[in-house]
């Protein structure tokens, strides 16, 4: 069955770095387009960024995409998506989780298809 499976969260201290990974199996991996999301405590989850099959068309939440905080890629070869986190910041605390999307619903921020369990990322100030 397909998996999607996180890691690289942790505790880091603001404006450190953080690199997140997401391995998938069981898919034909460069069909999807890959997001990513997360959720802080008490709050509903968000879009944080997402990236097309081929890797060539990338989107990322506002949030995120000031100074090129946040970059994700993707590794078709290795089936896995990656999300590099520069200098976080406390409200960057939150459960990140990757997500596949097939169609093309994708590019508005919806993604159904499959979930990982999400890592913990959290931000000392």
């Amino acid at each position: 069955q397909v998996q999607l499976v996180e890691s690289g969260g942790g505790l880091v201290q603001a404006g450190g770095s953080l690199r997140l990974s997401c391995a998938a199996s069981g898919m034909t991996f460069g069909n999807y387009a890959m997001g990513w999301f997360r959720q802080a405590p008490g709050k509903e989850r968000e879009f944080v960024t997402a990236i097309s099959g081929s890797g060539l068309r990338k989107y990322y939440a506002e949030s995120v995409k000031g100074q090129g905080r946040f970059t994700i890629s993707r590794d078709n070869a290795k089936n896995a998506v990656y999300l590099q986190m520069n200098s976080l910041k406390p409200e960057d605390t939150a459960v990140y989780y990757c997500a596949a999307e097939s169609s093309f619903l994708w590019l508005t921020g919806s993604f159904d298809d499959y979930w990982g369990q999400g890592t913990q990322v959290t931000v000392f100030s």
